[in-house]
């Protein structure tokens, strides 16, 4: 590819509220082929990548920042590193990890420099199953967890939302995050005890 890393365009097209991707069949090839035939050149390849792995990275990256077009800017530079650092890659973990490993870490800078994070709506459930309570959460509990997750540090907020929210693997999000999956549950298990704590007033017994 030369000295010029690829620089994928974003076609965003937000025709639903998440403001999700519109992807285009990607070719099934092995990472390590599609990986070899980037680094060999080949565009097609390079947007076969991208387009494989762009939705994935957008929502890693929005789960974080909590904002769209904050998401927009993180995905963009998560490419443009990953092309840059594509050579790097050893395979230790897969591709998808690798990427949103660059995904959050991009997320986490942008976090920290805006300070902008925003409350996320959560499902019902899934604040229901944080707090641990019985029957009907009350009314005001999703507004509640979003700021009571907005207070976490960091590395634990992180964790919860991809281990609770979106549904990661504690291996995948060792791999993605660069620490033990043991460091990951403890991370989980510490952010449920402060959010538990947070809502200890709204929890039905």
């Amino acid at each position: 590819m030369g000295s010029q890393p690829f620089r994928p365009p974003l076609r965003l097209h937000e025709h639903d509220a998440d403001t999700r991707f519109t992807l285009r069949p990607a070719l099934r090839l092995d990472d390590q082929q599609l990986i070899a035939r980037v680094l060999g050149g080949d565009m097609t390849a390079a947007r076969t990548l991208y387009d494989a792995h762009v939705d994935a990275v957008y929502r890693v990256a929005g789960r974080i920042v909590g904002d769209p077009e904050l998401a927009r800017d993180c995905t963009q530079e998560a490419f443009i590193r990953a092309f840059r650092g594509l050579r790097g890659f050893r395979g230790q973990a897969s591709l998808r990890t690798w990427l949103h490993a660059i995904a959050a870490s991009v997320a986490i800078d942008e976090a920290r420099r805006t300070k902008k994070l925003r409350a996320r709506e959560l499902e019902l459930d899934e604040a229901d199953a944080v707090a641990m309570g019985g029957g009907e959460p009350d009314p005001e509990l999703r507004t509640r967890l979003a700021q009571a997750i907005d207070a976490l540090p960091e590395i634990q907020r992180v964790v919860f939302v991809m281990y609770d929210v979106e549904g990661f693997t504690h291996a995948e999000i060792g791999s993605a995050l660069g620490i033990p999956e043991g460091t990951s549950k403890a991370r989980l298990s510490y952010a449920r005890a402060q959010l538990r704590e947070a809502l200890a007033d709204c929890v039905r017994e």
